[in-house]
């Protein structure tokens, strides 16, 4: 694939995870991005339906995996980064939902800080920004790494 291919490939699957940002916040559930939005710290936790909210967690999780591994194969077109990738990724939901709903459970009895950033990990894809050089940091020095 050319450089300008990826280039132009990676901008649109960049886009889509901007698309994603935009549109899942209205589409799926999540009583948490209002209650995060104002002033959380003087108003009561939300009530949920625990099984509602992880089943929207792990869709935008998904979908915002699945583009960004998309952006990695097409970056490196390696089989290896993609398996590692798979593997992080997976082992990060479900570690990070673990903490997330003990947090919720616990009624934040740990900090609203921490549910917050937890949240922020599973809903948006942060990941990428940390696999992306990273991968390029081993492509380019594999000696190194």
């Amino acid at each position: 694939m050319s450089k300008w291919v990826k280039i132009i490939l990676i901008g649109l699957l960049f886009l889509m995870l901007i698309g994603v940002r935009y549109f899942a916040s209205r589409m799926l559930y999540d009583p948490f991005i209002e209650y995060f939005k104002q002033d959380y710290l003087s108003k009561p936790m939300p009530q949920y339906d625990g099984i509602k909210l992880f089943t929207n967690l792990l869709i935008r999780y998904s979908i915002n995996t699945i583009i960004s591994i998309a952006i990695l194969w097409v970056a490196f077109e390696k089989m290896r980064y993609i398996r590692f990738s798979v593997k992080f990724y997976l082992i990060a939901f479900v570690f990070l939902s673990f903490a997330y709903f003990a947090i919720l459970n616990s009624e934040f009895i740990y900090g609203y800080r921490l549910a917050y950033y937890i949240r922020r990990f599973i809903i948006h894809p942060l990941f990428i920004l940390l696999l992306l050089p990273a991968f390029y940091f081993f492509d380019r020095h594999p000696d190194e790494a």
